[in-house]
């Protein structure tokens, strides 16, 4: 069977997922209580795990209301522990566990945050990757540096294509509109942003997108093409320049 993945809008953009499988229901980031609390509670769903990306308020506010009502674990990157709410596991890189459909590994994805970590189910065939990547963008680098930043989108580029992202925040329209800037001829990337722009207007999200797409129309994922480089007139850079360029840019947009 799939995974039973419901997504969850929070505070003014943020997202929370459920993730329900062979191993129960897991809440994915918890920006704020009481939309969880509901999507749980019509569903007649009890999370056994919170599960934490990275140390940021916005993805971990809603933790301590969540722990005190169902008395669920929570756990996170073990390179974040002294800044996350207390846990109850700390993850560390490369940590595989779970079955069936449930089977999760942590992939560090530093840039954001030092400690930041996505969520893979292979088997389910599902990231989360709140602030890492995102759709059609990336999160900004506060703490490390734009070489670590394209180390993890590389990371996470290498999935199957057909995996599906499930990023942090409902930022993917102001993307779609930066992204033009960088290939305004990119038919594949103009034919999402029209999507997009329809999926708004009828209040839908558009953070969750397959893999597939994004490598083919998220210039932050695209940075390594010889197309981009020459849009940019960096022929001759690093791909590692090259993503730092495009964030630069993203950055006073």
């Amino acid at each position: 069977m799939p995974l039973d993945i419901v997504t969850i809008p929070c505070l003014s953009d943020n997202y929370a997922y459920l993730v329900s499988g062979d191993d129960g229901v897991a809440v994915i980031d918890a920006p704020e209580a009481a939309p969880i609390i509901d999507a749980l509670e019509s569903r007649g769903w009890t999370p056994g795990v919170i599960m934490l990306t990275h140390h940021h308020h916005d993805h971990v506010g809603g933790v301590a209301e969540l722990r005190a009502k169902y008395g669920c674990k929570v756990m996170g990157p073990k390179a974040e522990e002294g800044k996350l709410p207390p846990l109850d596991f700390a993850l560390p890189d490369g940590m595989r566990g779970g079955s069936g459909n449930s089977v999760m590994e942590v992939i560090a994805v530093p840039g954001h945050t030092l400690g930041h970590v996505a969520y893979h189910y292979p088997e389910g065939k599902a990231v989360f990757t709140a602030d890492s990547l995102m759709a059609l963008g990336c999160g900004r680098v506060f703490e490390g540096t734009p070489e670590m930043m394209w180390e993890s989108l590389s990371k996470l580029a290498a999935l199957p294509p057909e995996t599906m992202v499930y990023s942090g925040h409902e930022y993917t329209a102001s993307n779609a509109r930066f992204a033009l800037t960088i290939e305004p001829d990119n038919a594949d990337l103009i034919s999402r942003s029209e999507e997009i722009a329809a999926a708004n207007a009828a209040g839908q999200p558009t953070a969750q997108v397959p893999l597939s797409l994004e490598l083919a129309t998220n210039p932050f994922l695209r940075a390594s093409r010889p197309e981009v480089k020459s849009a940019l007139g960096m022929e001759g850079a690093t791909d590692a320049a090259v993503f730092a360029e495009i964030r630069a840019r993203k950055d006073r947009f």
